[in-house]
């Protein structure tokens, strides 16, 4: 199992001193790890991938490692997860999300928010038009007829001040008033903490100084049966929902909240996500699959919201939040194609899922949703924890 100390990796100042800490006894005893570790615990991307200056501040690569040898790596660049190593039934380490090698390719056209964090309004707002305090705002129209993930200044494609801690990360932003049209100064904070016990903790708050819209969440796209292996559709997953809400065919909520009894979108109780996926249903023909918010069961966020495992490497992860609304995506829109993933890996469709914390998508303009209005004087906060184990 590669549990030793990335520090030659991470803490590089100048040629020389990558250099001397590459060529140390640690190192060259690290890259001469037996075969078979290394088939099931590949190499992380190297932080030096990862060293850039975008927007006039400088990107990083950072690493996050607990007492078990699990590992989170997350750049600035976009707050994005970048890999995430847990280990499987045998006790080997897999990374069970997807990324790149390099800062440049999360950078490109199209770039699926690979990891990200989501912001100001995670998901969609329609056409991009919202009212507040009888003023009329428009956001960055950035897929098709709407707005998603916050448009084309979307926190996806900041930079964030970061400073590790430990096995904590803080990472920090602030939008200017009117960035992606969306009103108000909003500091937003978001700290990411990788516990003992295999769960990637994440946090974040945000104050502003008019009032405004929010909806933070992450990105990560999952596949428990280890990155770059073709499909999810055979992982395990239980929603604790009774409901969702049905979309148009540009993927916005109608207003409406659905039961899932006796529909493709019951996960009540476990199932594999491939299971109904190509059923004849009107909702599943709009998302191209599962691209849908579960409205959650209450509960005191002692429970899991969701849980998937994976039958090949026994992975189980639980999603514990204080959101009300849960975004199940089955990776419809990936095509193998566009980007190449970690180590050359194509991501095909379906090859990995999303299960985004949040608020409902278009609640702006749905009064009947929970509001995700923030106000001067306030505290946006919300949690958000991915807990892993073995079966």
């Amino acid at each position: 199992m590669r549990t030793k100390n990335y520090s030659c990796e991470f803490f590089i100042v100048c040629a020389l001193a990558f250099s001397t800490a590459c060529n140390s006894p640690a190192a060259k005893n690290e890259s001469q790890a037996d075969s078979a570790t290394a088939r099931t615990a590949p190499a992380a991307p190297a932080s030096k991938n990862f060293e850039a200056e975008v927007n006039g501040k400088q990107v990083r690569l950072y690493t996050l490692t607990n007492k078990a040898g699990a590992s989170a790596r997350i750049t600035n660049y976009g707050g994005r997860i970048v890999s995430l190593m847990v280990p499987d039934k045998t006790g080997k380490l897999v990374d069970v999300v997807l990324g790149y090698d390099n800062v440049q390719t999360y950078r490109k056209p199209k770039e699926p928010f690979l990891g990200a964090i989501i912001g100001r309004y995670g998901n969609r707002i329609a056409k991009g038009k919202f009212t507040l305090g009888g003023k009329a705002y428009q956001a960055d129209i950035n897929d098709g007829v709407n707005t998603l993930h916050g448009g084309f200044k979307g926190f996806y494609a900041q930079v964030f001040d970061a400073v590790q801690d430990g096995q904590t990360l803080n990472l920090s932003y602030t939008s200017s008033d009117g960035e992606g049209g969306y009103p108000g100064k909003l500091v937003v904070k978001v700290a990411y903490t990788l516990t003992d016990d295999n769960a990637l903790k994440i946090v974040y708050t945000a104050t502003t100084n008019k009032e405004t819209v929010i909806n933070l969440t992450n990105h990560a796209y999952f596949n428990l049966n280890g990155e770059g292996n073709p499909s999810i559709l055979d992982n395990n997953l239980v929603i604790n929902a009774t409901g969702f809400t049905p979309v148009d065919t540009t993927l916005i909520p109608t207003g409406k909240i659905q039961p899932v009894k006796g529909t493709p979108f019951d996960f009540t109780t476990a199932k594999p996500i491939g299971k109904d996926i190509e059923a004849k249903d009107t909702q599943l023909s709009n998302g191209k699959g599962y691209d849908h918010n579960f409205v959650l069961d209450k509960n005191d966020g002692t429970k899991p919201v969701a849980v998937v495992s994976s039958p090949l490497t026994g992975i189980t992860m639980e999603i514990y939040t204080t959101e009300p609304g849960l975004q199940f995506y089955s990776g419809n829109f990936l095509t193998g194609a566009t980007h190449d993933g970690k180590g050359g890996k194509a991501y095909g469709l379906r090859s990995a899922f999303c299960l985004e914390t949040q608020h409902f998508p278009d609640s702006p303009n749905q009064p009947s949703f929970p509001s995700t209005v923030l106000k001067p004087g306030a505290t946006y906060r919300t949690s958000t924890t991915y807990k892993f184990t073995v079966k």
